[in-house]
C-alpha cells in the first residue's frame, strides 16, 4: 500500500503540492502521506464485484491513520502487520490472528531470540528506533545513508534458519517471521468471498509472495522490486509501470479497471 498507493514526502517523487495530489493521512496534526487524485477516483469507481483490499506492513493503529480509508473509501477488509491481522469492517479477525499465533509457534523461532542476533547491530548510532509491532515483527527506523549493509545482510543470512527473514524499505528495516506473510492472509479473504482472481500490487520483497501468487500483478517503478528487477532482470517477471511515483498509482488502478473488463468479457460472452 505505501509506495503503491499511497505516499510518504520523501517517496512521491514530485513536490507535495504538485496538481493532483490530495492528503491520505494525518498523524499530530500534519498530513504525512498522500494520494494521486486520479488514482483516488478510479478507486471509488472500481466495479460494484471487485473487492479492494488494502494490504500492508503497517500495524493496525497506523492502518486506521489514514483517513481516506476510514470515511473516503472503506473496504470490507484489510490487511496489516504483513499479513499477521484481518481486519473486517474495522474490526480484528480474532480467528485469523489465533491461527498466526499457532502458525509462529510451530515454524519461527521468538522474537526475543532472534533480537539476540541483532542485538549488536541494534546499538549501533545509525539505529534511531525499533518497535515490536502488534508482537509479530520488528521495525527498525535507520539512518539509511550510514547504514552498514553488509552487516545486515549477514544477520539476515544468520536469522534465516530461525524462519524469519529481513527487507530494508527505505529509511526502515523489516524483521519479519517468515510464516506471516500476506498472500496467507489474501487466499483466507479469498476463499471466505469464493472469489475467484486477484490482481495484486505493490513494491517491497515483503510484497512478493503476493504477487507471485496473484492471478494478475504490476508492480510501481520503484522500490525493493524494481531495483531487483534492474539488477537481475530474470528473476522479476512481473509487470511494471511505466511512471514511478506517486503518478504510477494511477497505472495500477488503471491497470485493475482493465483486468476486471477483460475478465467480465470472458465471464460473460456476448
Amino acid at each position: 500500500m505505501d509506495q503503491t498507493l499511497i505516499y510518504s514526502a520523501r517517496s512521491i517523487g514530485v513536490p507535495t503540492d504538485s496538481y493532483g495530489i490530495v492528503p491520505a493521512e494525518r498523524y499530530q496534526d500534519k498530513t504525512i502521506a498522500h494520494i494521486s487524485q486520479e488514482a483516488l477516483r478510479l478507486l471509488a469507481y472500481l466495479p460494484r464485484d471487485v473487492q479492494f483490499v488494502p494490504v500492508t506492513t503497517r500495524t493496525e493503529a497506523q492502518y486506521r491513520r489514514i483517513h481516506i480509508f476510514q470515511d473516503v473509501i472503506v473496504p470490507k477488509y484489510a490487511v496489516t502487520s504483513n499479513g499477521g491481522n484481518i481486519m473486517k469492517n474495522g474490526v480484528p479477525d480474532r480467528e485469523w490472528r489465533s491461527h498466526v499465533e499457532r502458525k509462529l509457534e510451530a515454524g519461527a523461532a521468538s522474537s526475543s531470540e532472534v533480537r539476540q542476533h541483532f542485538a549488536g547491530l541494534l546499538e549501533s548510532d545509525w539505529v534511531l528506533r525499533e518497535d515490536l509491532c502488534d508482537e509479530l515483527f520488528y521495525s527498525i527506523l535507520i539512518d539509511r545513508d550510514r547504514m552498514d549493509l553488509e552487516a545486515v545482510m549477514e544477520k539476515a543470512e544468520a536469522v534465516k534458519p530461525l524462519g524469519w527473514e529481513v527487507s530494508i524499505q527505505g529509511r526502515k528495516i523489516y524483521l519479519v517471521p517468515s510464516v506471516i506473510n500476506k498472500w496467507d492472509a489474501i487466499a483466507h479473504i479469498k476463499k471466505r468471498l469464493g472469489e475467484h482472481e486477484v490482481i495484486a500490487s505493490g513494491d517491497s520483497l515483503l510484497d512478493r509472495c503476493l504477487l507471485d501468487q496473484a492471478d494478475y500483478a504490476i508492480a510501481p517503478a520503484h522500490g525493493e522490486l524494481f531495483r531487483e528487477k534492474r539488477r537481475d532482470p530474470a528473476s522479476v517477471t512481473i509487470r511494471f509501470t511505466e511512471r514511478s511515483g506517486i503518478f504510477a498509482a494511477n497505472e495500477i488502478v488503471n491497470y485493475v479497471h482493465h483486468i476486471s473488463q477483460q475478465l467480465k468479457a470472458v465471464n460473460n460472452p456476448a
